[in-house]
Parts: C-alpha cells; structure tokens; sequence
C-alpha cells in the first residue's frame, strides 16, 4: 500500500533549517555529526505525537542554544509556538561564568521550566533527554564511569540527580513508551536508588 499523502511542509522546514545550522558540527565525543541527535529526538516525538510544530520544535531544539540562531528568527520562521518550545528547552549561560561552574544552576533552571512547561514543550523536551539519556547509557555499557569524563560536570552523582530530576519533571508523560524507556534506561545507568511508585 502507498504511503497516505501528509503536509510536512513545516517540518520538512524546520529539518533543511536545523541541518544548516547545525552542519559542520559533531555530536560532543561521538564522531558523528551533530544533527543526528535532533532527528532522534524528533523520531522520539513522533511516538507520541505527529503534530508537525512538535516534530519541528524537536528538530530546531538545540539551534538557539548550539548555534548562533535566535529565538526571533525562529519566531519569524516557524511561528510563535515552535519558538516558544524551544525557548523552554534552550540553557540560559550568564555571561562571564564557565559552562562547569554554571552547570549545576542551568541544569536546576532547566528542571524547573520543565516542572511549568506545557504538555507540548515536555513532549519534546522528552525526545532531547531520552536521545541523551540513551547515547549516555550505549557508552556507560563501553566504558563505564569514564563516560563522564566527556562532559563539563564530571561527578556522576550530579548527572544521577539531574536526570532523576528531569524524570520527575517530565512525569506526566509517565504510560508513554518514550517516558518508560527513559526511566528504565536512568535506573540502568545509575541503579535503582530512586523511590519506585
């Protein structure tokens, strides 16, 4: 049977867009490019939803925060609501403070945009955590505690507390597969510590 006629205009978009902004980049120590990650976060998304603003916001989630687009071109581009959920999934840096010494407050603001944020923005906020958290347990499986040593916090406890926080965050997509799987893959990584329900 053929594949049903689908607009993917925005999306189609939203994809070239973050490909470009994105192109000439590697995924931080994989040796890969960087757009991989976007395009699975956005796979990720579309297990739960095919609404093509959330399946562009997944594809445009890192362009603020990774490159030097902003969020009034992606207004311009893709609208207020595409913008906006990127918005909420974009770090904020204070200027003048390291990545390592900002990391723990970024990641607690991050936590809390989310505990606030849409069902719509922890839609894709979902696919960006569940990409990252299933590239960190591929490489715990390698190369166990080591796997830590590529980022700017190297405490895995910091790491456990941040994604345990991002869970709790994100709990209302809790009966997705997306949600279980992250969960699962958290508990794996970093052992069943956490209080189960």
């Amino acid at each position: 049977m053929a594949n049903r006629p689908l607009d993917t205009s925005l999306l189609d978009k939203a994809i070239i867009f973050a490909v470009n902004a994105h192109a000439g980049t590697e995924r931080r120590g994989k040796g890969f490019p960087y757009i991989v990650h976007p395009m699975e976060a956005m796979e990720i998304v579309a297990t739960i939803t095919s609404d093509q603003e959330l399946l562009a916001a997944a594809a445009l989630h890192d362009t603020v925060e990774d490159t030097g687009v902003t969020i009034e071109t992606l207004r311009d581009e893709f609208g207020e609501r595409v913008a906006s959920i990127v918005a909420s999934e974009s770090d904020v840096f204070e200027q003048g403070v390291s990545e390592e010494e900002s990391w723990h407050a970024r990641k607690q603001a991050a936590i809390v945009r989310l505990v606030r944020a849409s069902r719509d923005a922890k839609i894709v906020a979902l696919g960006d955590k569940l990409s990252n958290m299933r590239a960190i347990a591929r490489d715990w499986e390698q190369v166990g505690d080591k796997i830590w040593n590529i980022f700017h916090t190297k405490d895995p406890k910091e790491h456990e507390w941040h994604y345990r926080g991002l869970a709790d965050s994100l709990r209302e997509l809790k009966g997705t597969a997306a949600y279980e799987e992250f969960e699962n893959l958290i508990n794996q990584v970093f052992g069943y510590g956490g209080e189960k329900d």
